[in-house]
């Protein structure tokens, strides 16, 4: 009796499985539940007649025989993505889903106009556009270009400017500094109500400026901590505290009058926002095209 073959469904999903050690996520992103995603699996390994997949009720790994299976597909497996790329080029326009990681205010600044003209002249394509804080490797968490600060873009990235060099900006409502003295210095924030942000580690996130080479990182202290940057923003508007934020987050603010920028001479611009993607594989022709859009409104 000939051995049943795996089907590209069931090799795709278990590659998926192994990359993100969860079936959770991986059929989140297949759009199948977990269950059936399990189920799919254990019937693999019941025509391959050997374990694949070691599961716990909290964890999912491969075992030695499914790592180097899925080691050894990956050539295969990216051929294949390769060979249907070829023929989605041939089309008149391309096709198909663009997955983008990026921050929360990146996201806001793609949506005012890249990903709107994007759509309209390539109406088969979708996008996918997930805002995360974490800086995370976009390789392995499957997506296809990412939205970061400039110093923020890994190394061996391909990276296109998103917009102009930027700044973190210190700002509070005129409210609040009516009824207290301004910073000159940051040290003279200790004397403040700060808004405190914390990051996606748990971590408290510090402070950093810098004047006339004079560089200063400050743990800063508030009876407010949030993870927004916008609810932050907010929260300053209505006389909360200082807060410390990227420019993009707070211009439209500042320049209506609803915050104040201080220490601005410790404030030194920085790169901006750039969209990146992995140089030694080779670019969709939906990623092509989203870059080309981009660099239209740059």
């Amino acid at each position: 009796m000939n051995q049943p073959s795996p089907s590209l469904s069931e090799l795709n999903a278990l590659a998926l499985i192994v990359s993100h050690r969860s079936f959770r996520k991986a059929a989140s992103e297949l759009g199948l539940s977990a269950s059936t995603l399990s189920h799919m699996m254990r019937t693999l390994e019941a025509d391959l007649g050997v374990r694949l997949l070691n599961r716990t009720t909290r964890s999912v790994a491969p075992t030695a025989v499914g790592e180097r299976l899925v080691a050894r597909l990956a050539p295969l497996m990216r051929g294949f993505e390769l060979a249907l790329e070829e023929v989605n080029e041939s089309r008149d326009s391309p096709s198909g889903v663009l997955r983008i990681s990026a921050s929360e205010p990146a996201a806001r600044i793609l949506m005012e106009a890249v990903v709107p003209a994007f759509l309209a002249r390539f109406p088969s394509m979708a996008i996918d556009l997930k805002t995360d804080g974490r800086l995370i490797d976009i390789v392995a968490e499957g997506f296809d270009a990412g939205v970061r600060l400039g110093e923020s873009v890994p190394q061996d990235m391909i990276a296109v400017a998103l917009g102009p060099d930027t700044c973190f900006m210190t700002v509070a409502s005129p409210e609040y500094l009516a009824t207290r003295t301004a910073p000159v210095t940051p040290d003279d924030l200790r004397g403040h109500q700060c808004i405190c942000i914390r990051m996606p580690s748990g971590k408290p996130y510090r402070w950093e400026f810098e004047k006339h080479g004079q560089a200063m990182t400050l743990e800063v202290s508030g009876n407010l901590t949030l993870d927004s940057l916008e609810i932050m923003a907010d929260a300053a508007v209505r006389g909360m505290g200082i807060v410390y934020l990227p420019e993009h987050t707070v211009a439209r603010y500042v320049r209506d009058g609803r915050l104040v920028q201080v220490l601005e001479d410790w404030c030194p611009r920085v790169p901006g926002l750039f969209l990146y993607y992995p140089g030694h594989r080779h670019v969709p022709s939906g990623l092509r095209a989203f870059i080309e859009v981009v660099r239209e409104f740059t």
